[in-house]
């Protein structure tokens, strides 16, 4: 047991070495809970076109059926807080904001590299270990297991959130066959606060703790195909990837710890909405190599474009819209005739 510990502690040192803000360890099997809370969310149909999340329930809902041989779960937080607060970026209506974490290198190829790096360590350190490394990938519910561990509890915008970093963090998980000393679970910590629930323009959140992502920015904005429903498009305002706005608000996040990478903050916050409607799918290929953004593709990128253009309230980008009436893509063209229609007041 006093070998464990020393290991744990070393590997505690190590985690921090390597850049993450915190590491805590549980058993596998300690969300019980979870499966329950899933099955909830899909019933709901909270869950959207996202068809991923009912496929290999069993593994998502139970973490110890994975991987039966695992004995323990190292979760890990990697910040990416922003340097200044992105909520003023919604003033500037010509621009479109993507959100902070699609900002630079895509997280899953940078905290991949460095849950193998720090796997590695362990393996050498005690021989004859096995381990597996998971980055938002694979049917592993990162959120519970990292309350399970004590990183940090499940916000109200069921979002991590901690006394120690906040809530601009990256969560990784090592899945390994070695027993090692475990924490206690995080306790929730925001009582009477709802800022992140009252800021959201889209009303999201059905109730604390739960989101229905069929009304999510994120959603709507990077997992949603086709036309976004006419109700919903003016309240993206000039969010064009991705939305930060709950988690901006959090006041957990006085004690925001810096992101250790900075290749995850290597693009500029906005850029002007006519620049970017008019990008092919070659200009938005190369503008957005090795990021996050580039997995939406240009269609549906442009689309969330043209409903900023049609919110920005600036006459001069209705030329900007007419161009792509006749695109292509059915949901770009939809997207550019309701530009041009709420630019002239229609």
């Amino acid at each position: 047991m006093k070998e464990q510990a020393e290991l744990r502690a070393r590997l505690e040192a190590k985690a921090l070495d390597e850049g993450f803000v915190a590491i805590g360890i549980c058993r596998p099997d300690a969300i019980p809970e979870a499966a329950g809370r899933l099955a909830d969310h899909l019933a709901a149909g909270h869950h959207g076109d996202m068809g991923w999340m009912a496929e290999r329930v069993k593994w998502r809902g139970n973490p110890a059926a994975l991987w039966p041989e695992a004995r323990s779960v190292i979760m890990l937080a990697q910040s990416y807080a922003p340097e200044e607060n992105p909520l003023p970026l919604l003033e500037r209506r010509g621009e479109g904001v993507i959100t902070t974490y699609a900002r630079g290198r895509d997280y899953h190829d940078l905290l991949k590299k460095k849950l193998k790096v720090l796997g590695r360590w362990l393996i050498e350190q005690a021989p004859g270990t096995a381990i597996k490394v998971f980055t938002d990938t694979a049917p592993v519910m990162e959120k519970p297991l990292a309350q399970a561990a004590g990183l940090g509890w499940q916000g109200k915008h069921t979002v991590v959130i901690s006394g120690g970093f906040g809530n601009w963090v990256f969560l990784g998980a090592i899945f390994t066959t070695l027993e090692l000393p475990v924490d206690a679970p995080a306790e929730e910590h925001c009582g009477t606060c709802t800022a992140c629930l009252d800021i959201c323009p889209t009303r999201a959140f059905v109730a604390p703790f739960r989101l229905d992502a069929r009304r999510c920015i994120s959603y709507l904005t990077i997992e949603h195909h086709g036309p976004v429903d006419e109700e919903l498009r003016p309240l993206l305002g000039n969010h064009v990837f991705g939305c930060d706005d709950c988690l901006a608000v959090c006041p957990w996040n006085k004690f925001a710890v810096a992101a250790s990478d900075m290749r995850y903050g290597t693009m500029e916050a906005t850029a002007p909405l006519a620049e970017l409607a008019l990008l092919d799918d070659a200009g938005f290929r190369a503008r957005f190599a090795g990021t996050p953004v580039k997995r939406t593709g240009r269609d549906r990128f442009v689309r969330n474009v043209l409903y900023a253009i049609g919110n920005s309230g600036d006459p001069a980008l209705r030329a900007v819209a007419a161009r792509l009436v006749d695109d292509p893509d059915a949901a770009v063209a939809d997207a550019a005739r309701w530009a041009v229609a709420r630019l002239e007041g229609g």
